[in-house]
């Protein structure tokens, strides 16, 4: 199935999405540091189903950036705001990996945009807030347990990312506080967790659930921080199933 390299100006920032599939869109929003190209495995699960939005925000991936932008999770949200704006993908689902997650919970929260689902997979952040170097520390301890292949993606990505941006946004992520938008989110929600997975821990999930009412946990067996890159296969299942089930 063709895919496309779809550039958006937001901002007067040149913004890439790796687009393919057929069906209703569903956008996906990287982790930090990360780039569209680490999920492509995910996204060749999904597209016979749907129409894929491989996002890349600000400085990751192939998106364009400014010295200083995006340095805080909150240039992250309003940059996804718009760019969904602009390409008239209001009120589609949202799929997003780690720190992509949080940034879907604060648009649908704080921001109130009227996503059809959200699906977040690991998401960092909420409601724990942890310290740079606790981040780096849980980071490390997951590193072993992931393919060799998705390291040297990630290298990539983190390369052209640069070091600098993603402390900066890793320093916003420990002052982030959406624990208060979470029960402002009206979307169906589903959390996917995987069970070898040292940076997101069981009980973060539960204070999600308990906070965005009617939110579905589903723990994927063997699946590790990028779950998305582990269980490629689980995740698009649960996600397809969840979509299915709102009929969206």
């Amino acid at each position: 199935m063709k895919a496309e390299h779809v550039y958006t100006l937001v901002e007067g920032l040149p913004t890439h999405a790796w687009v393919a599939g057929t069906g209703p869109p569903l956008v996906l929003v990287p982790g930090l540091g990360c780039a569209s190209w680490m999920y492509r495995e995910l996204a060749e699960k999904l597209m016979h189903r749907r129409t894929v939005y491989l996002y890349d925000p600000p400085g990751h991936g192939f998106s364009a950036a400014r010295k200083r932008y995006p340095s805080s999770i909150y240039h992250l949200t309003s940059h996804l705001a718009l760019w969904l704006h602009i390409n008239d993908l209001e009120a589609v689902p949202l799929l997003g990996h780690s720190l992509g997650g949080e940034v879907i919970f604060d648009l649908a929260g704080r921001l109130g945009y009227p996503a059809a689902a959200l699906i977040a997979c690991a998401p960092t952040g909420v409601p724990e807030n942890p310290r740079v170097l606790l981040q780096l520390w849980r980071f490390l301890q997951d590193l072993p347990r992931e393919r060799p292949g998705l390291i040297a993606l990630g290298l990539r990505a983190y390369r052209h990312c640069s070091l600098l941006r993603i402390l900066r946004l890793a320093g916003s992520q420990s002052r982030h506080v959406v624990g208060t938008a979470l029960p402002q989110i009206k979307s169906p929600t589903l959390l996917l967790s995987g069970s070898r997975d040292p940076v997101i821990h069981p009980w973060t999930l539960e204070v999600i659930r308990q906070q965005v009412g009617g939110a579905l946990i589903r723990e994927i067996r063997g699946g590790t921080h990028a779950l998305t890159d582990s269980h490629p296969g689980e995740v698009a299942a649960y996600t397809l199933d969840f979509l299915d089930t709102l009929q969206v």
